[in-house]
């Protein structure tokens, strides 16, 4: 295989609420850890042990905006997208590091009563290169997002 491939899957659950931040020109940013766990059974004491690992999970723009008015800590999400690592100056002058999940897929797994887009089958989001796409909860509906929100129909 001549390619290289960066993709990361997760499915696990809000450790926090989303942060957003939001800049010149419209664009935001939103931020939120989720956990995911894994157990054994220790051989040599039967006990069953569970260990936790902690994601950074970035989403951008529409995506944000959607995770942080339908998720709260605690929520199951499965997640896609891909690693990236940021570097910067601390304010001790030393260089760090963060690795984070760049999303660009989401679907929440947590069902929520009322209210919640595609309810029973969790809210499903994508972006692709920097554009924010709902999936629509019939698939024959193709209509782009900016003029489902134009309508006045209660469907």
């Amino acid at each position: 295989m001549s390619g290289t491939l960066n993709k990361v899957m997760l499915i696990g659950h809000l450790g926090d609420e989303v942060k957003m931040h939001y800049f010149e020109g419209g664009n935001c940013i939103g931020r939120f850890p989720i956990a995911t766990n894994e157990s054994y059974t220790n051989r040599q004491t039967g006990e069953k042990v569970t260990t936790t690992e902690w994601h950074n999970i970035v989403v951008r723009n529409k995506a944000a905006e959607i995770c942080e008015k339908y998720l709260s800590k605690g929520d199951k999400i499965y997640v896609e997208g891909r690693l990236k690592t940021r570097q910067w100056q601390g304010e001790d002058g030393q260089t760090r590091y963060s690795t984070e999940i760049q999303v660009q897929d989401f679907t929440f797994l947590t069902p929520k009563e009322g209210g919640m887009p595609n309810q029973g089958g969790g809210a499903q989001a994508s972006t692709t290169q920097g554009q924010q796409r709902n999936q629509p909860e019939r698939p024959a509906d193709t209509r782009p997002v900016q003029q489902e929100e134009e309508d006045d129909l209660p469907f």
